[in-house]
């Protein structure tokens, strides 16, 4: 096993993941190349950035990898609210997968406390 998947806001990420293509692969077809791949690429950067960023020398490298995947987090927020706002979303699986994205933004907040930033 592998540092990073020790860490509960990775698996929680993968998590997040999942959840974003789960509601993503019903968006209209149209949109198969614009929010929904936005989404997904988001999603997917989230937990690769906590994977890459473990796996550099210095606690420095490391929290500008989570800060990145902070970042990748947020944009998820945004889009978020556009496929709500576009009704690809429902409201209630909106408000979930925000719940896990404020989850997540805590822990990986802490994490880079954690590592002296």
């Amino acid at each position: 096993m592998f540092g990073f998947e020790k860490l509960d806001v990775w698996s929680k990420s993968v998590d997040l993941a999942d959840v974003v293509y789960r509601l993503t692969k019903d968006f209209p077809d149209y949109e198969r190349f614009g929010l929904a791949n936005q989404m997904r690429r988001a999603a997917v950067s989230v937990s690769s950035n906590i994977a890459e960023g473990s796996s550099r020398e210095s606690r420095k490298d490391f929290a500008r990898f989570i800060q990145l995947a902070f970042g990748s987090l947020m944009e998820i927020v945004s889009q978020l609210h556009i496929a709500q706002r576009q009704g690809f979303i429902a409201k209630d699986e909106a408000n979930k997968l925000y719940a896990q994205a404020k989850e997540i933004s805590k822990m990986l907040s802490g994490l880079k406390r954690s590592l002296g930033n």
